[in-house]
C-alpha cells in the first residue's frame, strides 16, 4: 500500500505553523505522521462527517456506509467525495482509494471480513484512527464519552493541522452541552428513557452503559433504562423494553440501503404499538417518543442533537419546567 503522506508536501496548520511530525494515541496504538494526510479515507457516516465539519472534504479519498441522509450543513462538500461503498468498506476497497489514514468510528469496521485488521494495516504502512469512544479502557480514567469525543476532534486538528477548527468546535459543542445540563434542575421527579438504536431480525438494540447516550443520560438527569447493562449497544427484546417501563423513548431513524429493513422510526414505532406488552406503555400509547437520526447517537459531530431533542422531548412532554 503505497503511503501517500510520506510524499505530500509539507502543509501549514490553521495557525499557520509548517506540518511536522504529529503523534496521537488511538485506541491502544500510537500514531505518527511526519506529512499532514492528504488522503484520509472515513470508514462510516460519523467519522466521515466530523471531518467534513473541520473542513477536510479536500483532503478525503473516500467515504463509505452511508446509514442516513448526509447533515445539511455538509451536504455540498459531501459531494466532492467519492463514495467507496454504500456499505461497510472492504479491504480491497480501502486499498485502491490508496490512502494515507482510515478512520472510524467503531474498531469492528477493522476487520478480516471487512477493512481488514488494525495490525495488519499498520503493518502495510497504513495508520488507523478509530474513535476514543469507542475503547474507553485505552483512555485516561474518568473522562467521560464527550471528553473522549471532543479529544478525537482536537486529535484530527492536530493530525491535519486544524487545530483552531478542532478548538471552535469543542467550545461549541461544550456550550451545547452546558446548556442541556440545565435540564437536571428542571425534571419534575424521575424521568426515564429507551434508546432504541436499531432493530436486528425482529429484536431491538438499545444503548446500555458507557456510550454517547448514557453520557447525556448523566448530563440531563433522565435515567437510561439500561444503564446497568455492561454493553455499549446490547441486544434485548421488546419485553424487556417494556418490563422497564421508559416514560420516554428516543427512536433512531436509519433509511439507507446499508440499514436492515424495519429500520425507520416510523416502522420501530408501528411495531411497537402493535407489541401486545409494548403498546400498553404509556410512552407508546401516549405517543412520549423522540425521533433522532440514528447515528446521532454513534460519536461524531451530531452528537449534541441527541442532547437537545431528548431535552426539548423531556419538557414537551411535561416531565420538566
Amino acid at each position: 500500500m503505497a503511503l501517500s503522506a510520506c510524499a505530500s508536501p509539507a502543509q501549514k496548520t490553521s495557525s499557520g505553523d509548517a506540518s511536522r511530525t504529529v503523534s496521537v494515541q488511538s485506541c491502544g496504538q500510537r500514531l505518527s505522521f511526519a506529512r499532514t494526510p492528504g488522503r484520509a479515507v472515513a470508514l462510516d457516516q460519523s467519522a466521515t462527517e466530523t471531518l467534513l465539519a473541520l473542513g477536510l472534504a479536500g483532503r478525503m479519498a473516500g467515504t463509505a456506509f452511508l446509514k442516513a441522509d448526509i447533515s445539511p450543513p455538509y451536504q455540498a462538500d459531501y459531494r466532492k467525495v467519492p463514495v467507496l461503498s454504500a456499505k461497510a468498506l472492504t479491504a480491497e476497497g480501502l486499498r485502491n482509494a490508496n490512502p494515507d489514514v482510515a478512520v472510524a468510528s467503531f474498531t469492528s469496521l477493522f476487520t478480516k471480513d471487512r477493512a481488514g485488521t488494525r495490525e495488519e494495516l499498520h503493518r502495510l504502512g497504513l495508520p488507523t484512527y478509530v474513535s476514543a469512544v469507542d475503547c474507553p479502557k485505552d483512555n485516561t480514567a474518568g473522562l467521560t464519552p464527550f471528553d473522549l469525543l471532543f479529544q478525537d476532534y482536537q486529535n484530527y486538528g492536530r493530525v491535519f493541522g486544524v487545530t483552531d477548527r478542532a478548538t471552535r468546535l469543542v467550545a461549541e459543542q461544550r456550550k451545547a452541552l452546558d446548556e442541556a445540563a440545565r435540564l437536571k434542575g428542571g425534571l419534575k421527579g424521575p424521568v426515564s428513557v429507551a434508546y432504541v438504536y436499531s432493530v436486528f431480525n425482529g429484536t431491538p438494540y438499545v444503548a446500555g452503559k458507557g456510550g454517547i447516550p448514557s453520557e447525556i443520560s448523566r448530563l440531563t438527569g433522565v435515567r437510561n433504562v439500561f444503564d446497568d447493562v455492561g454493553e455499549q449497544w446490547p441486544q434485548v427484546t421488546w419485553e424487556a423494553v417494556a418490563e422497564r417501563r421508559p416514560d420516554v423513548i428516543v427512536l433512531g431513524d436509519l433509511t439507507t440501503q446499508a440499514s436492515p429493513a424495519g429500520n425507520t422510526a416510523a416502522q420501530k414505532l408501528a411495531t411497537m404499538r402493535a407489541h401486545p406488552t409494548l403498546s400498553r406503555l404509556p410512552a407508546v400509547r401516549d405517543d412520549r417518543t423522540i425521533t433522532v437520526t440514528a447515528i446521532e447517537m454513534d460519536p461524531g459531530v451530531r452528537s449534541v442533537n441527541v442532547l437537545r431533542a431528548l431535552v426539548d422531548g423531556v419538557r414537551r412532554f411535561g416531565h420538566a419546567r
